[in-house]
């Protein structure tokens, strides 16, 4: 990591000469890109690290293009020799979705729906005017072929992942059936490919897109339905209505000639199905193979969505199979078995999570329940043996970016989650009123601390049951 600053150090002079206040990394997303916020005075750059450089090329290139034509994007300020390493501007750090969940669906969030639909638009015809489709990561357009690949996508990552019996051969004649159908010859404009409220950022009331490499050449109803069909956002179907009009009102006027309603809606309902199916495999990846908690958490609202979406557009006759497999997928029965139990103000259950050291001894219980999990953290790779950590902890930013980044800590605690989740679901159930959870260490002051404090918050997000987090050793980390 210390490397990558200098670097970024480096390649931040050649754009300002005073030394910057502070660096911070900002939490990562679903990709291996790594962002750092450089604050110097009143001002701010984000600069980005990742080694996938034909990414950093695509983002690069189609950013420079965008701006260019005075579309709501970061301004690209330096790249580095090997193109691993590129600072751009800060739009700032709050999400349209951010701005949704604190606000809840109000008329000010409904309008700056409708600018990031208005802005989308210009985006994808004034903005994929000229754009050199050339740099696209994957395909150059969103023809059959990528249309079959996001439908085996959801195949392979979730569908087959729930073991449910179907006639495989059949389903692929489908989803083949389906990919012709939904084809678009018109293919003039830009494709965002993941346009949704993560992805779009809220700065003095005007909207900024971020994260559109994956981009490609298509037509222009499937990132409508990205926005308005992502599963956190939640969106009334009300909403949804209005908001689809407002879309087309506003491609009405940039578009030369009248674009044909009809053929829009049409196509727009198959790509909203096609996304809600897209996410899911992505749910299914990132989660029930990579073991990521997040995404597993999501696995349920996906699943409502689809079921919510089904409701109003049934599946055609003409993919039996295919319906067949959508409506067993959609059943309570299904979506219990990701919906994990929730604590509510009678639930008598609180997990007492503790970092310790070896050192000092084992923590006790003095409840009646006795015992629970210990895990020994000092198989990872300690930050306390590097000067900069020594006297750091746990709690610690550097602490954490040290062992988010440089150690097997992720893939521990993904582990001990998947062990712990099932007896905090069955003392739920049966209504057990004490657990407690440990994590011990050399020292008691960077691993466990951090294991527990990650552990403490996994919990609370997932089951919102009461935790009760204690660093026993405190008292003797070195200060």
């Amino acid at each position: 990591m210390e490397d990558i600053l200098i670097h970024i150090n480096n390649l931040y002079k050649t754009i300002n000469s005073n030394d910057w206040d502070e660096i911070g990394k900002i939490p990562q997303s679903g990709g291996d890109r790594v962002y750092f916020r450089i604050i110097q005075g009143q001002q701010s750059w984000i600069a980005t690290y990742n080694l996938n450089i034909k990414e950093n090329e695509t983002f690069i290139e189609f950013a420079n293009h965008f701006y260019a034509k005075e579309l709501p994007v970061p301004k690209i300020l330096a790249v580095s020799e090997d193109k691993s390493i590129y600072i751009q501007s800060d739009l700032g750090s709050v999400s349209l979705l951010e701005v949704l969940e604190k606000e809840g669906k109000t008329e000010h969030v409904f309008s700056l729906f409708q600018k990031s639909l208005s802005a989308l638009a210009k985006l994808q015809i004034q903005g994929g005017a000229g754009l050199d489709y050339n740099y696209c990561l994957t395909s150059k357009e969103f023809g059959k072929h990528a249309i079959l690949t996001d439908l085996l996508y959801y195949k392979y990552y979730f569908l087959d992942a729930l073991q449910y019996p179907y006639d495989k051969q059949a389903l692929i004649n489908e989803f083949e059936l389906l990919s012709d159908q939904l084809a678009s010859k018109d293919l003039n404009h830009f494709l965002f490919r993941d346009f949704q409220s993560r992805n779009i950022i809220v700065s003095n009331d005007e909207v900024y897109f971020i994260d559109f490499q994956g981009g490609m050449q298509g037509g222009l109803s499937y990132d409508v339905a990205s926005l308005l069909w992502q599963a956190k956002a939640e969106l009334s179907n009300e909403w949804k209505e209005k908001l689809v009009d407002y879309y087309i009102s506003e491609v009405q006027k940039l578009l030369p000639s009248k674009m044909d309603e009809a053929k829009f809606r049409k196509q727009y309902n198959g790509f909203v199905l096609l996304r809600l199916l897209q996410v899911l495999g992505a749910y299914g990846f990132r989660g029930l193979f990579e073991r990521k908690a997040h995404f597993l958490t999501s696995i349920p609202l996906g699943l409502n969505n689809l079921k919510n979406f089904l409701a109003v557009s049934p599946i055609s006759n003409d993919t039996p199979v295919f319906a067949g497999v959508l409506n067993w997928m959609v059943s309570d029965e299904v979506v219990q078995r990701f919906t994990p139990p929730v604590a509510n103000e009678q639930t008598p259950l609180v997990v007492t999570i503790n970092s310790f050291s070896y050192k000092k001894g084992l923590p006790k219980d003095e409840t009646e329940n006795g015992g629970g999990f210990i895990f020994d953290m000092r198989g990872i790779l300690n930050p306390g043996r590097f000067d900069d950590y020594k006297k750091l902890a746990g709690i610690h930013k550097p602490v954490q970016d040290f062992l988010e980044q440089r150690t097997k800590m992720n893939t521990f605690l993904n582990s001990v989650w998947d062990l712990i989740d099932i007896t905090v679901e069955n003392y739920l159930e049966r209504g057990f009123e004490s657990l407690q959870i440990n994590f011990g260490c050399t020292g008691g002051q960077h691993r466990s601390v951090f294991a527990a404090e990650q552990t403490a918050r996994h919990l609370r997000n997932k089951y919102k049951v009461k935790v009760v987090l204690e660093h026993t050793n405190k008292d003797n980390w070195v200060k």
